[in-house]
């Protein structure tokens, strides 16, 4: 059973050191971005396990094949989100719930997919006090078509491909963040949607945990 971690007082601190050495130095200048990863304790997302590990800048495994992606590429895509107070977020890979902490934040209400049902139970319990996050287990490629349309899809991990099923569950012109396996690289990527589609580009080459569920055909490429 997970256990909700704590490291104490040095929180704080902590949080602000991840700030100055590896966001405001990665070009993550929305400052509502940026308060939010500086007031959101990450500790209570993570198992006691792992706690000590919450502000380091890497990938923090959690057991079952997945892990929390690395702070900088949470604020990344979250920036690049270009996140509005009124927005309706799509989230898949809640893992632990940090991410739709951050957005809880930022947006007006935030629906989080995870499959992983052990992760889904430990999420639902770290975001008990938090009333704009809805949490949905089930696979991630499925998303949440009960809870559309939305304003924004952020896949806070890397996919093979973007099922047209999560594309349909969004608004006309709705922006998606999310990272991309490429070739064995993974990269962040952003894009909107449009009456012909939708469009992805890339944007940082960066550590991004890889969701299960999105594997693209042999041969695939993004």
């Amino acid at each position: 059973m997970m256990t909700t971690a704590t490291i104490g007082t040095d929180g704080q601190a902590m949080r602000q050191a991840m700030v100055s050495s590896q966001l405001r130095t990665n070009a993550v200048d929305d400052r509502r971005v940026v308060t939010a990863m500086a007031e959101v304790a990450r500790e209570r997302f993570l198992p006691n396990a792992s706690s000590a590990l919450a502000y380091r800048d890497t990938a923090i495994p959690l057991g079952g094949g997945r892990a929390v992606n690395p702070p900088l590429a949470t604020a990344r895509l979250l920036t690049q989100a270009e996140l509005r107070s009124s927005d309706r977020v799509l989230l898949i890979g809640a893992a632990g719930g940090y991410a739709a902490a951050l957005l809880a934040e930022l947006v007006a209400e935030v629906v989080a997919v995870e499959e992983q049902p052990a992760l889904a139970e430990f999420a639902r319990g770290a975001l008990a006090d938090v009333p704009n996050v809805t949490m949905v287990e089930g696979p991630l490629a499925a998303g949440a078509p009960g809870g559309a349309p939305f304003d924004v899809l952020v896949i806070d991990g890397a996919v093979e491909r973007l099922p047209v099923e999560l594309v349909e569950q969004l608004h006309p012109d709705a922006r998606i963040v999310a990272g991309l396996v490429d070739r064995g690289v993974t990269r962040l990527a952003a894009g909107r949607v449009s009456a012909g589609g939708y469009g992805l580009q890339p944007f940082l080459d960066a550590e991004c945990v890889v969701l299960p569920g999105f594997e693209g055909p042999r041969g695939f490429q993004f």
